[in-house]
């Protein structure tokens, strides 16, 4: 695969009570990912930037809702969004990889 692609795939670590839980409980990472990602990337573009095994990658496609602010109506973006499960002892510490 396009070494120069695998960096673009992964957007942004995603930070919340879920995927905090999904990190102690089942091994998880998740990500946003770019719309046009497909699940082999997304691994492979883990595996490049952490140095970790991946074992698989769920990915989930979410409706951006439709918002409005007064009088102004608009859209949230769409999200892809990709939940990787690494292999046993194996992790990911977004404090150190800074």
């Amino acid at each position: 695969m396009n070494q120069e692609r695998l960096m673009k795939v992964l957007l942004a670590p995603i930070v919340s009570e879920k995927s905090t839980l999904l990190a102690d409980k089942n091994d998880q990472v998740a990500f946003r990912v770019l719309q046009d990602a497909t699940k082999p990337e997304i691994k492979a573009a883990v595996e490049l930037l952490f140095k970790v095994k991946v074992e698989s990658v769920q990915v989930l496609n979410t409706k951006g809702k439709a918002k409005r602010f007064g009088r102004f109506e608009g859209r949230r973006r769409n999200e892809r969004k990709a939940y990787v499960s690494l292999a046993p002892g194996q992790e990911i510490n977004f404090a150190e990889t800074v």
